[in-house]
């Protein structure tokens, strides 16, 4: 593996670091802080849609300002809700928590980024390259839960402070290893076609269902993530059994990585998104069977492992889609699409859980998960020969 995707892996492992511990602890602040319980996961809600509101600017920003300093903004930006997020939690100011995690949820929007400059820092093995990036989250799972769990034993507090200055950190060390990365700029050949109207790419058949595949994997994933503390601290368990199975589910997401670049070059994008949904079927399966720790613990394992192959084949299928000319608006817009449907899954996962109940939320999952895979089905009649791209 080439030396920029390397640090470029380390820097997304340390991102994603912060982001499983955000997981881990920002409902139990929305448990602690809001008003009622309609409101427990909107801090999770504001950052998915910093998320959402930075997914445009950020990919149209980079192709200006190149993907270094662009990155280095975005991790700035976080720096800064993190600090805003310690005077809130310190002050007990819901609002102003809910405006910082918007804040992070901006920082994470330009980190979402980092599997297309891979693919880019090793064009010829894109599928390995995104694997690349994505098995970083491999030090996420080990260190993010633990690392919360530690600093709150270590240096103890009522309102989860520390976790966020420890999370300042993780950015900051990022901020140092991208200036070490070699970006090359893509230049658009001479005899490259021009670039075509967003809406004709967007239409293509085959963009169709890979951003329709990247929507349902993480909307999902998002939404039974987020409410699995909740549910788990609803039915008895504490904080560190909640930790234990995010860290799983983290595992789940992300191991995967080494080897899921080969299996979509063995058995292709399509067939591996369909292996994803039927595994993130399993664990609504499993959720829907009881409530015991290893009910929690298998069924968000088998939706990390899902996820991992839904979203890493159809990130590969994407960027087959476009020409360089025409790389930093489509990348744009399938990551508007992908994270708006995340930011709803993240405002209602809390009310779902809470009012409808954890068996009901899992019940409503079916819908969407059938629907991707009679697209898919769907797909493959009208594309017998592109079954293995």
């Amino acid at each position: 593996m080439n030396r920029n995707v390397l640090i470029l892996a380390l820097c997304q492992g340390l991102i994603t670091t912060g982001n499983i511990m955000l997981v881990t602890v920002t409902a139990l602040i929305g448990q602690q802080l809001s008003p009622s319980e309609g409101w427990i996961t909107l801090p999770v809600a504001t950052q998915s849609l910093g998320l959402l509101l930075a997914t445009i600017p950020a990919s149209l920003l980079m192709a200006r300002i190149g993907r270094k300093n662009g990155f280095s903004l975005g991790n700035a930006i976080g720096i800064i809700g993190i600090l805003i997020a310690v005077y809130a939690l310190e002050t007990s100011s819901f609002s102003l928590f809910c405006f910082a995690t918007g804040l992070i949820g901006v920082a994470i929007g330009f980190a979402t980024l980092y599997r297309f400059a891979a693919i880019e820092a090793d064009p010829d093995n894109p599928s390995r390259a995104i694997s690349f990036i994505m098995a970083s989250g491999i030090i996420a799972a080990i260190l993010g839960p633990n690392l919360a769990i530690w600093v709150e034993k270590s240096f103890p507090s009522l309102n989860f402070s520390n976790t966020f200055i420890a999370l300042a950190c993780l950015y900051t060390l990022a901020i140092f290893m991208l200036q070490f990365v070699s970006f090359a700029k893509v230049q658009q050949t001479h005899n490259e076609d021009p670039a075509r109207a967003l809406k004709t790419i967007l239409i293509q058949p085959k963009f169709i269902i890979a951003v329709t595949a990247a929507m349902i994997s993480f909307t999902l994933m998002n939404l039974l993530m987020t409410a699995t503390p909740l549910a788990m601290h609803r039915h008895g368990f504490d904080f560190e059994d909640s930790a234990f199975v995010i860290q799983w589910h983290v595992l789940g997401m992300f191991v995967p990585s080494l080897f899921t670049g080969r299996l979509i070059e063995k058995f292709g994008s399509i067939n591996m998104i369909f292996i994803g949904a039927v595994l993130i079927g399993l664990c609504i399966i499993i959720n829907l069977h009881g409530i015991t720790h290893t009910h929690f613990l298998l069924a968000l394992f088998l939706l990390g492992v899902g996820w991992n192959f839904m979203f890493i084949s159809a990130t590969q299928m994407v960027s087959t889609t476009y020409t360089s000319s025409e790389k930093a608006k489509t990348q744009a817009a399938n990551e508007f699409l992908v994270f708006s449907m995340v930011t709803l899954s993240s405002l209602s996962a809390g009310w779902l859980e809470s009012s409808l109940g954890w068996q009901t939320l899992n019940l409503i999952s079916i819908m969407p998960l059938s629907f991707i895979i009679a697209g898919l089905i769907y797909y493959h009649k009208i594309n017998p020969k592109v079954i293995n791209s």
